[in-house]
């Protein structure tokens, strides 16, 4: 480690909102080309200490120095010029410009002309392909940043941030909707900034990939510092009990004892270009995984037997032994199936509506006496959610997109928690869930199977589906490539055959 003054150094960092004290004398050190992770649970002040540092916020107390500088704004604006960068989990980028005008759209070479002004064409292409090759990046300057995928849009992002002279970024949760092999290919990405001496923090969830790609560890707890670890010599359980502040043994809870009749079995389930003859049984008292990687299937598999995808000829499936054909998501929900989207912003919240509505709004008829919704009756069944799933909110009625992602997820699973619930899908159950709130979720999940519900968990986290599931399947290209029983590393999954070595 390097015994010159730190590239980024805050210390002594406090604020409050009203009353309530976020941070409370917060240190934060970050060297020239080393990724720092920030960890904490939901609520830990990390969301806090980053706007400061980005300038959206203003602190009370405590100092921040760049290039042992000390420094003081209160804009984004300002934190730009001093060269700090926040790369948000949500891509920010005009869909509509080329990759060189979104990357240069702060700074773009202008000429002059008969015409006045004009961007000067050539220069742009030639800044732009200097800042991609210093990602190693062979995009075209001259693409529409619409036909890009996931993780060029992301490149395109990072090579902004290098355009305005950025020495720290800030990358919040940017592994998210991304593959495995494109999570490496952002890696080699920031392996080349880190070369150039621009140093990250790195905000995630994913602990396996803070201990690949991070070199040092930062957790915040409840707005303090709660420890710091190089991750060459820390473990995971160490991390771990820092975030939460209690001894866990271990994230993922016993599995279950008692394993019951089949609940749902599904066979010859094929969607074109998406699933081929798939075919499974999942039991009551069970939990079984189902992993499978981008263009696997297991974006498909939930929705086709929920119903979401309309009615799948060939295929046979039963609910507790009696034939059931799905058409529609609302004769799923009628036969007793529950389903949780992966993309929860987009399809399973109504983030303007309140906690109360989001739980309740499956089943409203239920509450109904008289021809009107009974607001007690219903408050009632929302609020004993909210307790027994420990859902933080400030009332019943608070928007829920102003809630934790753990807390919105929770929302989700309570509005399916009814009588008659047999079978709960899951698509990526605890994806931008913090570690504490996964420990919750995987908690209650073991609880409903011990009472008899059956749950298929469809998850491309390896590591999720070996810790949590009693049974495992493996989708590769549609078909099904492995079963296991009993509990799975996560290389196990990982390396399977492939389909095409299946005949």
């Amino acid at each position: 480690m390097s015994h010159t003054a730190p590239l980024l150094q805050m210390a002594g960092i406090c604020k409050s909102f009203g009353s309530a004290q976020v941070l409370r004398e917060v240190d934060l050190r970050l060297d020239a080309g080393e990724v720092l992770a920030l960890l904490g649970a939901n609520g830990a002040g990390k969301s806090t200490l980053v706007k400061i540092l980005c300038g959206v916020y203003s602190r009370d107390a405590g100092t921040v120095r760049l290039d042992d500088q000390a420094v003081r704004y209160d804009r984004p604006e300002e934190a730009i010029a001093h060269g700090v960068r926040f790369l948000p989990q949500e891509v920010s980028i005009l869909p509509d410009l080329t990759v060189a005008e979104n990357i240069l759209i702060a700074d773009l070479p202008l000429k002059r002309s008969w015409l006045g002004k004009q961007v000067d064409r050539p220069a742009l292409r030639t800044k732009a392909r200097s800042l991609l090759d210093r990602l190693g990046c062979d995009l075209d300057p001259d693409a529409p940043v619409h036909q890009l995928s996931a993780p060029h849009k992301r490149l395109v992002e990072i090579a902004r941030a290098l355009a305005g002279q950025a020495r720290v970024i800030v990358m919040d949760e940017p592994t998210a909707s991304l593959a495995d092999r494109e999570v490496q290919a952002l890696f080699a990405v920031v392996e080349r900034l880190k070369a150039q001496q621009i140093g990250i923090i790195y905000i995630s969830h994913y602990l396996d990939e803070v201990f690949e790609i991070a070199d040092r560890i930062t957790v915040l707890r409840d707005g303090l510092n709660a420890g710091d670890f190089a991750t060459a010599t820390a473990s995971r359980r160490e991390v771990l009990d820092a975030m939460l502040g209690t001894t866990v043994d271990e994230l993922y809870p016993p599995r279950g004892a008692s394993i019951g009749e089949v609940a749902l079995e599904v066979e010859n389930l094929s969607l074109p270009g998406a699933l081929d003859d798939v075919s499974f049984a999942l039991h009551r008292g069970e939990i079984l995984g189902v992993f499978g990687l981008l263009g696997s299937g297991i974006d498909q598999l939930g929705r086709a037997i929920y119903g979401a995808l309309g009615p799948q000829p060939g295929a046979r499936i039963a609910l507790e032994g009696a034939p059931y054909i799905p058409t529609d998501p609302r004769q799923g929900r009628d036969a007793g199936i529950g389903f949780v989207a992966a993309e929860r912003q987009r399809e399973g919240i109504v983030p303007d509506l309140g906690v109360r509505a989001n739980i309740t709004l499956p089943f409203i008829d239920r509450f109904v006496r008289l021809f009107s919704v009974s607001k007690p009756r219903e408050v009632s069944h929302a609020q004993s959610w909210i307790d027994r799933l420990e859902i933080r909110a400030a009332h019943l009625d608070q928007p829920l997109r102003l809630l934790s992602g753990g807390n919105q997820q929770k929302a989700c699973l309570a509005r399916w928690l009814v009588e008659g619930l047999k079978v709960l899908i899951l698509e990526e159950p605890t994806r931008g869930v913090d570690v504490g709130a996964r420990h919750e979720l995987y908690l209650a999940l073991r609880q409903w199977t011990q009472q008899g519900l059956a749950v298929l968990l469809i998850s491309s986290d390896a590591e999720e589906v070996a810790g949590v599931c009693d049974r495992s399947i493996v989708l590769d290209r549609g078909r099904v490539s492995s079963h296991f029983s009993g509990g799975a590393a996560p290389a196990d999954l990982l390396h399977t055959p492939t389909a095409k070595d299946h005949p």
